[in-house]
């Protein structure tokens, strides 16, 4: 399964989210695998430990080679790097996408990443793709290639008003590129369930029948600690409420029987 977590604001926990639900999956013996096209490189730092400045062969090497002029392309896999906990791999990302994206569009290479993804997809059991808070070349090649859409969001009303656009965006796509594409879910992060505004703001996009996911990620410090010292929570506090919350949302997107809290009023 080809997973992307997307969402246009940036702070939302796109790269938190990502690498936690990918550390889970690997620590259950799936191959994992997350492709960072951030040029942030918030996923890369996180997993690999080093910026994403300080590595080859990262996916803007493996998009580049297909607006270069060359014999034999390397194969997707070439690309990968084993991250230090098992069955967890990474493509890494690279300042350079910024630099690559204009002669990518120039050439038409939306569909790059789909082919070089379901290759991939032979070799791991799950590939999640953290993307840029921006709807650009590279996050729209991510909902092209990805079959499964997460798109975090975090309970305020300005958050609110762009998860409509950003749900209309998808729709446009799944019409001209991708028809296969499900929003999988809309996952509620960073919530205080002590407050009143993100439990009226979750009641009333369920409400309206938006795909909010039951499970809400709590806001911790435990998670900065986690991209602190380089590993996910599952590694790092694999006891801590935050971890089984990522459990929990780890089961409801494999359909496994999770007991959940009601929202309270």
């Amino acid at each position: 399964m080809r997973r992307v977590v997307f969402n246009q604001k940036g702070g939302v926990g796109k790269s938190s989210i990502t690498c936690n639900l990918a550390a889970i999956s690997a620590a259950r013996g799936k191959r994992t695998l997350v492709v960072d096209l951030d040029p942030q490189g918030n996923s890369t730092h996180y997993l690999l430990g080093k910026p994403a400045a300080d590595l080859k062969d990262t996916v803007a090497d493996m998009l580049e080679q297909t607006v270069a002029f060359t014999v034999f392309n390397r194969r997707p896999d070439e690309f990968v790097h084993a991250s230090p906990f098992d069955n967890l791999f990474v493509m890494p990302s690279s300042p350079e996408l910024d630099f690559l994206e204009r002669k990518l569009e120039a050439k038409h290479k939306i569909y790059k990443l789909r082919e070089a993804l379901k290759k991939l997809g032979e070799s791991f059991d799950a590939i999640y793709i953290d993307t840029a808070p921006a709807l650009n070349f590279y996050t729209r090649s991510a909902l092209i290639a990805a079959q499964r859409c997460l798109i975090p969001f975090d309970c305020d009303d300005f958050s609110r008003q762009a998860l409509y656009n950003i749900l209309n965006e998808i729709r446009d796509l799944q019409e001209d590129h991708n028809e296969d594409l499900v929003v999988e879910g809309i996952i509620a992060n960073q919530f205080q369930p002590r407050a009143s505004l993100p439990k009226q703001l979750v009641r009333e996009l369920t409400e309206e029948g938006l795909p909010v996911l039951p499970v809400r990620l709590s806001s911790s410090v435990k998670m900065k600690e986690s991209h602190q010292s380089r590993q996910p929570l599952a590694h790092m506090a694999p006891k801590h409420a935050l971890t089984r919350q990522f459990e929990d949302l780890f089961k409801v997107l494999h359909g496994e029987t999770v007991e959940l809290e009601p929202l309270a009023d």
